[in-house]
């Protein structure tokens, strides 16, 4: 599974990048109004420090202006994704890109059959929402298992994103499922390396080593 982070914040995704665990960066128009810089300049820098894909999502609802900003986002880095609501007009401008070689995420998912129309749509990626779901009393991740049921009986070759995490359960049993990609808030990520099994032993040992009197 590929791990992207859900955040639009330079510094966390610098330090993420470090690790060499980090895949790539979504963002969204909450993400981009809470780190109160420019939208292309913000995008820029992410480019510039990671690798794989960055999704920007256009702030235009109809397919003419979607198509337009979209051009003006994928100018800024060979790796920008142009995200895409899960809309009608969404789904023109995502078969649009992907014909024109430009990765797209269609994102706000929360239905299998939305799902299906995105893959046959060239989608690169589809992002249902997990935590949402769980939000409304419904079960986030049988949706899913339902999506990558459904990409397995065909050859579509879009990425199932699993977004809206809310903690290391929707990462592991996403995974299980065959999900390709999940995209985490940095403080989720960072939760997946505890254990306090962990904690324990390395606290054993850290006092054992203390007893021998050594240094290496």
């Amino acid at each position: 599974m590929k791990f992207f982070v859900d955040t639009a914040e330079i510094g966390e995704i610098r330090e993420l990048a470090d690790t060499g665990l980090l895949d790539g960066v979504t963002t969204n128009p909450t993400l981009i109004a809470k780190s109160g810089r420019d939208f292309k300049e913000v995008i820029q820098e992410i480019c510039g420090v990671v690798d794989g894909p960055v999704s920007a999502e256009v702030a235009a609802t109809d397919y003419d202006n979607m198509v337009r900003e979209g051009k003006i986002l994928s100018k800024i880095a060979s790796n920008v994704t142009i995200k895409v609501p899960m809309t009608w007009d969404g789904l023109k401008a995502c078969k649009y890109f992907t014909g024109k070689g430009i990765m797209v995420n269609v994102t706000l998912c929360f239905s299998a059959a939305q799902a299906l129309l995105a893959a046959k749509a060239g989608a690169t990626f589809i992002s249902p929402f997990v935590g949402r779901l769980d939000d409304v009393g419904q079960d986030g991740l049988n949706l899913i298992e339902e999506i990558c049921l459904i990409y397995s009986q065909y050859d579509f070759d879009t990425e199932v994103l699993v977004a809206s995490v809310r903690n290391p359960i929707h990462i592991v049993e996403s995974a299980k499922m065959g999900a390709h990609v999940a995209t985490l808030p940095p403080s989720v990520l960072k939760q997946l390396v505890k254990h306090p099994l962990t904690d324990k032993g390395l606290d054993a040992f850290v006092a054992d080593w203390a007893k021998t009197g050594q240094v290496i």
